[in-house]
């Protein structure tokens, strides 16, 4: 007993009161699992960077790491194009480099920051608010279309949470009320020549982004009589909507695993000259911006014909300035590229306390009126003392937060533009109160009416 406890791992596991069970590693006291990274030696696996390998193991893991064989199945896809939506950085390309800004990053282009610089950024967010953030309106909506879903009249056998439930209905109305989607007739299936009588605006088809489990696309398919279903998601979950998708007669059902930032639309071929529609609830960060690439950039005469998007913007600061899909504004606004990433470290604010609806209008808090009290304060101290770290801390949590909600808005109106820009009329709207989810705006646009032309 006593030998082969000497080749335990000695790593204590305070919870289960014992040390770990696995058989240490030679010339270490502890497995593989708890032995002490040393500096230096670990690297991002060249096949998934989510995890690390030793260098000197290296060559040994690509021939085994786990998603070997998804990434040669993908790469063999012709709609698989690496790195196609990422976008590009001027500045990295020639340095060449892509690496990604990480949080602490920010934070550290923050707190290096003089306080009269924070203050002079805290005024030009104001400014840029105040000119371009006044028209997000309130957009409730819960489409009687959605009634089977709203009244629990689905398969017992879905998950039902009902505050997602309405988000996915407020999604699906906003797309509903621009004309983009048309509802069926109650409680029958739209057949063929249902959908030959929907106006030009509408889609037979749907292209989720991050899609998750796919119950945003299981409602539409079960409330608009959506045919074609494309799910777009790089991470593999269980109890997906797909089953119960599969069962509806006629529905044309592709789930594609791959990284937004590596779909090539166009070359799906089943997608070709096809009219559809793109959803996204809760893209995070740069997926946003990846999405609205992979829609809008590059059109010919066989691509997909997008009639309408709806997005569901979220985790703004995971945003990047090399994927940002709208730098041109943002410059234009006298933003620099480290500024923009000090607001998207902003954002962070808005949602890291539970502010409800407690959260007064993002107009109604004057971010100006502290700054000056703080600068007549540091009158009295040595200003060369003050540090934005003591700044920050010194903020109310109110303030804080509706200073990340005004960055996250000025980010998304810049995506709201491009989406424009490329012939599409968008809005940004409050798709579900903040009470329900404190990440409620929604990008939604449709192609112009010509009627209205």
């Amino acid at each position: 007993m006593e030998a082969k406890s000497s080749n335990r791992c000695s790593f204590w596991l305070p919870k289960k009161k014992r040390s770990c069970a696995n058989t240490r590693i030679e010339s270490s006291m502890f497995c593989g699992n708890h032995s002490q990274r040393l500096e230096g030696q670990w690297i991002p696996c060249p096949i998934d960077p989510s995890h690390s390998v030793l260098q000197e193991n290296l060559e040994w893991h690509v021939k085994r790491c786990p998603l070997l064989k998804q990434t040669v199945e993908l790469s063999g896809q012709r709609f698989y194009q690496k790195g196609i939506n990422a976008g590009n950085d001027d500045e990295e390309e020639k340095m060449g480099s892509c690496s990604l800004v990480t949080s602490e990053m920010k934070r550290n282009l923050l707190y290096s920051m003089s306080v009269s610089k924070f203050h002079q950024l805290i005024k030009k967010i104001e400014d840029v608010h105040g000119g371009i953030c006044k028209d997000i309106e309130d957009s409730y909506l819960s489409p009687e279309a959605c009634n089977i879903w709203f009244n629990k009249e689905i398969d017992r056998k879905l998950p039902f949470q009902e505050k997602h439930v309405l988000q996915q209905g407020s999604i699906l109305g906003n797309l509903e009320e621009i004309g983009v989607l048309k509802r069926c007739n109650i409680n029958v299936e739209c057949c063929e020549s249902d959908l030959e009588e929907k106006d030009d605006n509408t889609a037979p088809a749907v292209v989720e982004f991050g899609a998750g489990r796919g119950y945003l696309t299981q409602m539409l398919a079960d409330c608009y009589g959506i045919k074609k279903v494309y799910l777009v998601e790089r991470k593999s979950y269980k109890l997906k909507a797909d089953r119960s998708l599969r069962q509806k007669e006629s529905l044309v059902l592709e789930r594609m695993r791959i990284d937004i930032e590596d779909l090539n639309l166009n070359a799906v071929e089943s997608l070709h000259c096809v009219p559809y529609v793109a959803v996204g609830k809760h893209l995070c960060g740069p997926a946003t911006d990846l999405s609205l690439r992979c829609c809008l950039s590059r059109q010919d005469g066989e691509s997909p014909v997008l009639r309408g998007l709806a997005i569901a913007t979220c985790c703004h600061h995971l945003s990047q300035w090399k994927s940002y899909i709208n730098k041109e504004y943002i410059l234009s606004l006298g933003i620099s590229k480290d500024e923009f990433h000090i607001m998207t470290s902003f954002t962070s604010w808005a949602v890291d306390d539970d502010h409800g609806s407690k959260l007064p209008g993002v107009d109604d808090i004057d971010l100006l009126d502290s700054n000056a009290k703080e600068e007549e304060e540091g009158e009295v101290r040595d200003a060369s003392l003050i540090s934005v770290e003591e700044v920050v801390k010194k903020m109310k949590p109110m303030e804080r937060a509706v200073l990340g909600f005004k960055c996250k808005q000025i980010i998304d109106a810049g995506r709201m533009k491009w989406v424009k820009k490329h012939g599409l009329n968008s809005k940004l709207v409050k798709y579900i109160p903040a009470s329900i989810s404190p990440e409620n705006t929604l990008l939604i646009a449709g192609k112009p009416n010509p009627s209205i032309a």
